[in-house]
């Protein structure tokens, strides 16, 4: 059996202020080409499709069109992630399932839909446990906050967590192909950058080794780099497919193809994404950065300027850098010796000079503004 494992599209997230539609919309397609070239049996998508738990009418039609484009290839399971609402995929459940897409939008027993068997056209069978996130909330009720230390809260998400794994996989079968698809943060993953910290707490993590070494693979959400943790079994996180924030610069971007075959581990590759701009990091004196105009393309920038403060500043900076959504001064090395301010009985104009060069931000034309105001306020 040859499966397709996405997760964290994340459609709706802006950057800055600016839309990242056409990004979402040309990944996600070139996703379902890759899908069709390499002709799988099943596609995972491990939570986080939305960025909004209040999605708008464009992120609803650009995930469900990418829905059905990926089922016209192959049968498609998807799990809520912390960033979806479960309801809302609830709802449109039974209409999806028409279209080959099974949701799990919450937690549930495995006769209660926990767990799904599907057939691929292979003649393989899948056995999958679906977990979607499950928020610290409802597992470390307020009773525990008030009656467990504080480092004991993690070890009782920890804990359910496991044995909720454990529940919904103890049917292993020889003769089947045994998945998991979830959203959560599992230990020894790491960060791609633009996660919601709230949500990826070391102390909530779910141990590696809840799941069984003979699972044939386990398809994870949560961490937007693509991943394998290390677990006794193949436990793979298949990362976001697009640069989310620029913590992520660094990180390539993949969907990863799985072949799996009854009683035997996955093999996995990686298969990188080319859609969608490049988020990119700049920092120098403006007159260095801008001699790397032609090289950064139309990637959006974050530059941190090593320069003074002042007034028009940005604007100078998108002149030449129209993609710059994020510029900032980097700022100064403290000095290891610095004299306290003797404030006590000098000028106003002195003293607003003095902070201005402390915060490296001294401009003459803001110094004369500052004064301009400082006389009509003693006229008035």
């Amino acid at each position: 059996m040859k499966i397709l494992h996405t997760s964290d599209w994340h459609v709706g997230r802006m950057i800055r202020g600016r839309s990242r539609a056409e990004e979402h919309r040309a990944v996600l397609s070139e996703i379902a080409e890759i899908a069709g070239e390499e002709e799988v049996h099943l596609v995972l998508v491990a939570g986080d499709v939305f960025d909004a738990v209040a999605p708008s009418a464009e992120s609803e039609q650009i995930v469900f069109r990418a829905l059905l484009d990926l089922a016209e290839v192959a049968p498609v399971v998807v799990v809520a992630g912390n960033h979806d609402h479960p309801r809302r995929l609830e709802a449109v459940a039974p209409l999806l399932e028409l279209g080959r897409i099974r949701v799990g939008s919450a937690l549930k027993r495995s006769e209660e839909g926990g767990v799904i068997a599907l057939a691929a056209e292979s003649g393989e069978r899948a056995r999958i446990a679906l977990i979607p996130f499950v928020s610290q909330r409802a597992i470390v009720r307020a009773d525990d906050l008030m009656a467990l230390d504080p480092d004991q809260h993690g070890g009782k998400y920890a804990g359910r967590l496991a044995a909720v794994i454990a529940r919904l996989t103890e049917n292993l079968s020889l003769d089947e192909v045994n998945l998991v698809v979830a959203h959560l943060m599992v230990a020894g993953g790491t960060l791609g950058g633009g996660e919601r910290s709230a949500h990826t707490i070391f102390d909530y993590a779910v141990s590696a080794q809840a799941f069984d070494g003979s699972l044939s693979y386990v398809a994870l959400g949560h961490l937007h780099r693509p991943q394998r943790v290390p677990a006794a079994g193949p436990v793979w996180y298949s990362g976001s497919p697009l640069q989310m924030d620029f913590g992520e610069t660094q990180d390539r971007k993949a969907v990863l193809l799985v072949e799996v075959e009854p009683g035997l581990p996955a093999r996995v590759r990686e298969v990188p994404l080319t859609a969608g701009r490049k988020l990119v990091r700049l920092r120098g004196s403006l007159e260095q950065v801008a001699t790397l105009r032609e090289e950064v393309g139309d990637a959006y920038l974050r530059i941190e300027l090593e320069e003074t403060a002042r007034a028009g500043l940005a604007d100078e900076v998108r002149e030449v850098f129209p993609n710059a959504v994020d510029v900032a001064v980097a700022a100064p090395e403290e000095s290891s010796r610095i004299a306290p301010p003797v404030r006590l009985g000098r000028p106003p104009h002195d003293l607003f000079t003095e902070y201005l060069t402390q915060k490296n931000a001294l401009d003459a034309s803001v110094v004369a503004l500052f004064d301009e105001l400082l006389a009509e306020s003693h006229e008035a």
